[in-house]
């Protein structure tokens, strides 16, 4: 199913989001390039070129032709292998009530000027939408805003289209995010203080108090739930989709960047107050600026570069580091093997943790007991030999020798 005839449904979006004035000489001329570099044979590198630049891939029609190319699929060949058609009589996924919640809050912004029967049809296409891949994938784990994303994916692609991206999408882009726990999502912020230090040391240590989560709720909804205005969010999709998983953060870490008068300001011993700052995009937001100073600094200080060793301790399975190469992303299956891989990682790390808490809980009665009972059976030993006259001597010698064989008797 090619991009032009993709779905009736995106054809039919109300003029609010349609781009229906005649474009300008100069994004005429854009637009024949993209649509050339969308050409078989593809010319990849030449659309994220396109996709990064001012104005991005310009308009809707052209970003269905577009974003596909970008997700790494063929939609002429996909549309019939990727999902179930029949996903309505697969078992119910887990997290469907709550999408049910999320997508009666959904279409807050944008579509404008639509009636309640329009949104109500929009509403039953995201939650289907939503649920196909669910259902379709059923080791995925749903998160709040993901319904934030997919509807952008809906009024840029129509229904069918909304489902093959979202599949590519989950798992190959925000996989760390669809993970039975959000813990892989809170270790990606980790890079944004390094991101920081390249750039900025003296704003990194003023907010080296605060935590870097007043980033998770823009970073897990690829900025969807923030950005109000639709030609804005769909502007800002062209640049993410053309590029890594990481430029995400950098893009985040730029907006910190441009902030960095107001943030010195507040006294770093207030790390609240700067978390309360930082957690809301400033608005409006100069995206082309934004976008450039992203590309500017990733260039100047890619992951491999960061200080603090940041990217080693990226998981080998994060999406941050399969998606490095835009270029070269791991097909479906092969994510599939990934996310398996992720949550063998994951549960591993929540046992040794689990494990530590108990070795911190029970290590000083243990150790104080191990101890006792040494010492106890060394008296026992010192009073059949006759050497019960020099027990300091050998407590003290005993004492160094643990110390120096590293024996700490610990349970």
């Amino acid at each position: 199913m090619s991009g032009k005839n993709n779905n009736a449904n995106a054809d039919e979006k109300s003029d609010t989001l349609r781009v229906g004035k005649k474009p300008t000489p100069e994004a005429s001329v854009k637009i024949d390039r993209i649509l050339a570099a969308c050409e078989e044979p593809v010319e990849l590198d030449a659309l994220i070129l396109l996709a990064t630049s001012t104005e991005g891939l310009v308009n809707d029609e052209v970003r269905r032709e577009a974003w596909p190319i970008l997700l790494r699929y063929d939609c002429k060949t996909t549309v019939e292998s990727t999902l179930s058609r029949a996903w309505r009589s697969l078992p119910p996924h887990k997290d469907e009530d709550q999408v049910r919640l999320d997508v009666d809050r959904s279409f807050v912004y944008y579509p404008k000027n639509e009636n309640d029967r329009q949104l109500d049809r929009r509403k039953a296409e995201l939650s289907a939408v939503i649920t196909e891949v669910l259902r379709s994938y059923s080791m995925l784990s749903y998160f709040q805003g993901f319904h934030d994303i997919v509807q952008v994916f809906l009024l840029v692609l129509g229904v069918d289209g909304a489902a093959i991206a979202t599949t590519h999408l989950s798992l190959q882009r925000i996989r760390d995010f669809m993970l039975p726990s959000l813990s892989a999502s809170i270790a990606q912020l980790q890079l944004l203080p390094a991101i920081l230090q390249a750039v900025d040391n003296e704003l990194c240590k003023h907010l080296s108090q605060t935590q870097p989560f007043f980033a998770l709720a823009a970073t897990l909804t690829l900025y969807a739930h923030e950005i109000q205005e639709y030609g804005d969010i769909a502007r800002l999709f062209d640049f993410l989709l053309a590029h890594g998983a990481v430029m995400s953060l950098y893009f985040f870490a730029v907006i910190v960047l441009s902030r960095r008068d107001e943030l010195l300001e507040i006294p770093a011993s207030e790390p609240e107050m700067l978390h309360s700052v930082l957690s809301k995009l400033p608005k409006p937001l100069d995206l082309e600026t934004l976008i450039s100073k992203t590309t500017s600094i990733f260039e100047q200080f890619p992951p491999e570069r960061l200080p603090r060793r940041a990217w080693n301790k990226v998981s080998p399975y994060s999406v941050l580091k399969t998606t490095r190469e835009i270029t070269h992303q791991p097909s479906l299956s092969e994510s599939m093997k990934l996310f398996e891989k992720q949550v063998t990682q994951l549960r591993k790390e929540q046992n040794r943790e689990r494990y530590m808490k108990q070795i911190q809980q029970y290590r000083r009665p243990a150790r104080n007991v191990g101890i006792a009972v040494l010492i106890g059976v060394f008296s026992f030993w010192l009073r059949r030999t006759g050497w019960d006259g020099y027990p300091a001597v050998w407590l003290r010698r005993l004492w160094q020798t643990t110390r120096l064989h590293g024996m700490n008797f610990r349970v």
